[in-house]
């Protein structure tokens, strides 16, 4: 009877384990749902209240963007695809380009619709690329801009890269206030 209960006992300690590590894979999954039911939403409301064809033709890019990248980033043999760097990366620099990648690609559709101009993208770039993983994401993707020279994702590249290196030789601690461009008449 001993045994039996000492038995019994270590199936529910083991039942329970499993219980645990089980409800924490399904929250961990339903948080990345949420996220992603989140930038659906999002995106269907662009779709839908865009003012333009361009602005509809937009947001119909950036959600199959964001649908490649979410699959890359989900599928560590579909991300070998993307990987285009200059040097090897790990998955997990992988993973981690693709969402920089993404990030920076919502920032520069963000612009392309005209929720901002300019100077709130060059702002807003500087608080993204104060990450280290964004800027090694940055220059390692440094050949695939050369590839779309004369094209205004290329006049943005431009800007960042000017960003990063007023950044780069600023004599102050307050990032926030490196790289403010020009006023432009669009702004």
């Amino acid at each position: 009877m001993v045994t039996q209960n000492a038995g019994i006992r270590r199936l529910r300690s083991a039942a329970v384990g499993g219980l645990l590590v089980a409800a924490g894979a399904v929250t961990a999954m339903a948080a990345q749902r949420h996220m992603l039911d989140v930038l659906r939403a999002r995106l269907e409301h662009l779709e839908q209240h865009a003012p333009t064809q361009r602005h509809a033709n937009l947001a119909s890019q950036q959600r199959q963007h964001w649908e490649l990248l979410s699959k890359a980033i989900d599928d560590p043999e579909l991300a070998e695809v993307l990987d285009l760097y200059e040097t090897p990366v790990t998955e997990q620099k992988r993973r981690q380009y693709l969402f920089a990648n993404a990030l920076y690609t919502n920032l520069l559709f963000y612009y392309r619709i005209g929720n901002f101009g300019r100077e709130e993208f060059v702002r807003r770039a500087r608080g993204i690329f104060q990450n280290p993983i964004v800027r090694e994401y940055w220059y390692a993707t440094r050949h695939q801009r050369d590839s779309i020279a004369g094209t205004e994702e290329a006049e943005l590249g431009k800007l960042v890269d000017e960003l990063l290196l007023q950044l780069e030789e600023a004599d102050t601690d307050e990032w926030w206030v490196v790289g403010e461009p020009e006023p432009l008449e669009e702004d």
